[in-house]
């Protein structure tokens, strides 16, 4: 029995909503940025609660940036328990709209009218397609109202400058939350699923 496979967004955010470069100092230094690295606190109950998250199958839908990021370090990492195995196994589809080379096994790219292959894409059979970092195509799904739910990992720090979640694609919107945890270090796991799209005079009118 097919249905239409969720979009899945997973973005590690600190507290003033900054996305970028969680991982590593030089992850993502465009636009200057200088913070790399910030994510903190992770530990064993972190790695119990994504564990728990990413238990059912899933592919994989990346922006160019994030693509070439992952592909650079995952493939050789492939035993990692918590990330690699599940990275291995899953298909890996790439949005852009440059030539991308597309080093990592089981990847296809989707270019040209990217919002409507994304919209084929989820009437296809397959497991849920899971979107790492890749703020520029977030941007696109949350402008098309293609995000069926959002992982929002919530770290206590600021920074101040950087690529934030909720950019120029953030639409009025409600959201109910559907899970949450929150760790011993701070770290605030939450998921969130759109309640209905609401219209910019219902929002002002609050």
């Amino acid at each position: 029995m097919s249905y239409m496979r969720k979009i899945i967004t997973t973005t590690m955010i600190t507290l003033d909503g900054i996305m970028q470069a969680p991982g590593a100092s030089k992850e993502d230094a465009s636009e200057g940025f200088k913070y790399g690295g910030w994510m903190f606190g992770w530990d064993e109950e972190a790695d119990n609660i994504t564990d728990r998250i990413q238990a059912a199958p899933f592919d994989l839908l990346f922006g160019r940036r994030t693509y070439e990021i992952f592909a650079g370090y995952w493939p050789q990492h492939e035993d990692e328990p918590h990330w690699g195995k599940p990275y291995s196994k899953a298909k890996k589809y790439v949005v852009s709209h440059k030539p991308v080379k597309l080093s990592w096994s089981n990847s296809e790219l989707i270019t040209g009218d990217v919002v409507a292959e994304i919209k084929k894409l989820k009437n296809t059979d397959g497991p849920d397609l899971w979107v790492w970092g890749s703020s520029n195509l977030i941007q696109t799904l949350l402008k098309n109202n293609l995000v069926d739910r959002m992982h929002l990992w919530t770290f206590p720090i600021t920074i101040g400058t950087g690529k934030k979640l909720f950019a120029e694609g953030t639409q009025p919107e409600n959201f109910k939350l559907v899970d949450g945890k929150i760790t011993s270090t701070g770290i605030i796991f939450a998921t969130y699923e759109p309640l209905n799209r609401l219209q910019t005079n219902e929002v002002s009118a609050k």
